[in-house]
C-alpha cells in the first residue's frame, strides 16, 4: 500500500468508541455494515431510470452500487490504495436515493423546499449517521472518520475555494453542519483519494451501464452512437473484428471495452497526479482531485453525459413516467405530513412533540427510504377509491 493511501491503523477512529475486531480491518468492518443495513437493501427496488417493473434486466440502485464498487477496487488495487474504504464509500454512495431515481429526488426537494430542502448525499450522511437503528450502543452505523468524510466529500469540498460552483451555489446542509460540530469532517478539503477513486468509478459505471439500458429499451440504437466519442469508435472496432457478431453481444462487448479504457485512463492520469505526494494529508491539501481523467478523457465523458441527456433521460417515454414518479411521491408527501395518522404506528410515533420543520423532515425520511415497489404500493393504497383496505 502506497504511502498516500489511507491507513486503517491510523484512522482517526469512530464517533463512538468500540473495541477492534480482531478479524477485520475498520475499513472492513464499515464495508460490511453497509451490506448488512436495511437501507442497502432496499436498493434492490430502487431504480436508476427505469421503474422496477419496466424489466427485470436494467440497472437498480443495487446492481448500479455493486458495479461501481467492483471498479472502485479494480483502480484502488492499481494505485496501491485501500480497497476496503474505496469500496465501502462506494457502496454507501447512492443509499439515500429516493424511490424513482432523480424523479423522486426532484420531487421531495420540491416539497421540502420551504423545510430545509432534500439532498440525496445528505440523506446517505442522515442514514448512516441517524436513521439505521440496528445497533444497541448507537444509531447509524457508527461508521469511521475516513468513511463518513468519503460519504460527504467524495464529489468534492463543500465549503471553501476548492468547492464547486455547484456546491457553493447552496448551504450545507443542515445533517451535515451539525454533525460537523460535533466532530469535524473538514468539509473544506477533498476526501481521500479512496473516496475519490469511489466518485470516478460512479461516472465510469453509470455511463456505460445508461448506455447499456438504453439500448436494450430501445430508446436509441448502436448507429446513433457512431458520432460519440469513445462509444463510436469502439463499437466501430468491435464490428470490425467480429463481423456479423449478435447484437447483444456486440453491445456488451463494445461496453466492457469502454469500461476498460476509461479506468486505464484514470489510473495513468492519477498515477502522473501522485507523483511526489508521500501522504493522504497532502491529498486532501490539494486544490485539485488526485483521482481524475485526463483532459481527453474528460471530453469524452462529458459527450456520453450530452448524448444520454438528450436521447435517454429527456426521451419521451422517460418523461412520462418521470412525471408519474413525481406525483406519487409529492401526493405521499402532502398526505402524510397532513395526516400524520397515515403513517405506520413506529413512525406515528416519533412525530410526536416535532414542529412543522422537523415533522416534514420525518416525512421525508420515510417516503425517501421507500422503494419503487413499496410507494406505488402505498400510493394505490391510500389514493384508489376501490382499493380493499
Amino acid at each position: 500500500m502506497q504511502s498516500f493511501a489511507s491507513n486503517p491503523q491510523e484512522s482517526r477512529g469512530r464517533l463512538v468508541a468500540e473495541e477492534e475486531s480482531a478479524t477485520r480491518s475498520p475499513f472492513q468492518r464499515d464495508r460490511d455494515r453497509i451490506i448488512h443495513s436495511t437501507a442497502f437493501r432496499r436498493l434492490k427496488h430502487k431504480t436508476q431510470v427505469f421503474v422496477y417493473h419496466e424489466g427485470d434486466h436494467f440497472r437498480t440502485r443495487l446492481t448500479h452500487s455493486i458495479e461501481v464498487a467492483q471498479i472502485a477496487r479494480s483502480i484502488a488495487r492499481s494505485l496501491g490504495l485501500n480497497e476496503d474504504l474505496a469500496e465501502a464509500v462506494a457502496l454507501a454512495h447512492d443509499l439515500g436515493h429516493t424511490p424513482f431515481g432523480h424523479a423522486g429526488e426532484e420531487a421531495l426537494a420540491h416539497c421540502m423546499a420551504e423545510f430545509g430542502g432534500f439532498d440525496h448525499n445528505e440523506q446517505t450522511f442522515r442514514i448512516v449517521t441517524l436513521l439505521e437503528r440496528r445497533y444497541a450502543a448507537f444509531d447509524g452505523l457508527n461508521l469511521t472518520w475516513e468513511a463518513l468524510e468519503g460519504v460527504v466529500k467524495h464529489n468534492g469540498p463543500l465549503i471553501g475555494p476548492h468547492a464547486s460552483a455547484k456546491a457553493l451555489a447552496k448551504p450545507v446542509p443542515s445533517t451535515i453542519s451539525s454533525y460537523c460540530a460535533e466532530w469535524d469532517l473538514e468539509i473544506g478539503e477533498f476526501a481521500g483519494p479512496e473516496a475519490q477513486v469511489a466518485a470516478i468509478s460512479d461516472d465510469i459505471a453509470y455511463n456505460n451501464h445508461d448506455i447499456d439500458d438504453g439500448l436494450r429499451a430501445g430508446l436509441f440504437t448502436l448507429a446513433d452512437l457512431k458520432d460519440v466519442p469513445l462509444a463510436g469508435p469502439v463499437i466501430a472496432d468491435v464490428s470490425a473484428r467480429y463481423p456479423g457478431l449478435e447484437l447483444s453481444r456486440l453491445i456488451h462487448e463494445s461496453i466492457r471495452r469502454m469500461i476498460n479504457l476509461m479506468v486505464r485512463d484514470v489510473i495513468a492520469e492519477s498515477t502522473r497526479r501522485l507523483v511526489g505526494i508521500k501522504s493522504v494529508a497532502q491529498v486532501r491539501a490539494r486544490a485539485a482531485p488526485v483521482i481524475a481523467f485526463s483532459d481527453e478523457m474528460r471530453t469524452n465523458d462529458r459527450a456520453l453525459k450530452e448524448f444520454l441527456f438528450a436521447r435517454m433521460y429527456r426521451h419521451h417515454r422517460v418523461n412520462q413516467m418521470t412525471m408519474k414518479a413525481k406525483r406519487v411521491v409529492s401526493e405521499l408527501f402532502e398526505l402524510h405530513l397532513a395526516q400524520p395518522q397515515c403513517l405506520p404506528a413506529e413512525w406515528q410515533a416519533l412525530m410526536t412533540g416535532l414542529d412543522e420543520a422537523a415533522r416534514a423532515r420525518l416525512v421525508a425520511d420515510y417516503i425517501a427510504g421507500m422503494t419503487d415497489k413499496f410507494a406505488l404500493e402505498t400510493h394505490r393504497h391510500l389514493f384508489d377509491l376501490y382499493e380493499r383496505l
